[in-house]
């Protein structure tokens, strides 16, 4: 996969890359790694509600085809677009998803930070007590029993630092994922982030990690082009 940091780029510009991007790639076309800031914006998932966009006042909003809700991008925050074509690499979208939030993880982990998975609610989470405590959260997803119901978000004691919402078009993937290192947070405010009334955001630097974009990209770029390397494939002739 190949990774390029496109600097602070427009939002809007950069989504209608990755469509035409999309929409041009054939079979062969290499996967693509695209990591960037943008200029404050809100940007709205094909589930967003009026009623979490609560004040925007003069930060654009930007409807987009992605899933999920509402969000917002900043400077200080790592947006990264994986372009990928699952069916070439092997995997489901749920498993493409969940390898997304495990890289996150790792990426957090190189500054010690825990991060966590929270049952019902894509991205992931850290616990504001202790951001750095093992311990498991009692609201981790946990296995259910077929046909029971979707469990319902808890998000006692913990903040989202990274988003997760993704597009897939003739089994290629784009959009894609959000970390929160050293940005304005005072925006979220402004919403109900990915739909959810008070739901706490938090950066590397509110839970005293010091660090800058550029120090960070490198490492999520590594983890997310390791977890997305495609899954082995058996010979054709294996019985």
């Amino acid at each position: 996969m190949k990774a390029l940091w496109l600097g602070r780029v427009d939002c809007a510009a950069t989504i209608a890359q990755m469509q035409a991007f999309t929409e041009a790639r054939t079979p062969d076309t290499p996967d693509e790694l695209w990591l960037c800031e943008h200029d404050p914006v809100f940007t709205l998932g094909l589930a967003s509600k009026p009623e979490h966009l609560i004040a925007p006042g003069d930060i654009p909003v930007l409807p987009t085809n992605r899933g999920g809700q509402v969000t917002h991008h900043g400077p200080g925050q790592i947006v990264a677009y994986p372009l990928v074509n699952l069916q070439r690499a092997g995997f489901f979208v749920k498993a493409y998803i969940h390898k997304i939030e495990e890289a996150l993880i790792q990426t957090l982990w190189h500054f010690g930070v825990v991060g966590h998975r929270v049952a019902g609610a894509p991205g992931i989470y850290v616990r504001l007590d202790d951001p750095f405590s093992h311990a498991l959260l009692p609201q981790r997803p946990q296995h259910r029993a077929p046909g029971s119901p979707a469990p319902q978000p808890n998000f006692e004691g913990v903040g989202k630092i990274a988003a997760v919402g993704v597009k897939v078009s003739r089994h290629c993937t784009y959009h894609g994922l959000a970390l929160n290192v050293a940005m304005d947070l005072k925006p979220f405010l402004r919403i109900n982030p990915c739909g959810y009334a008070g739901l706490p955001t938090v950066d590397l630097s509110t839970i005293g990690v010091q660090a800058h974009v550029n120090d960070v990209a490198p490492l999520l770029a590594q983890a997310l082009t390791q977890q997305l390397s495609p899954a082995v494939q058996p010979p054709k002739d294996a019985p």
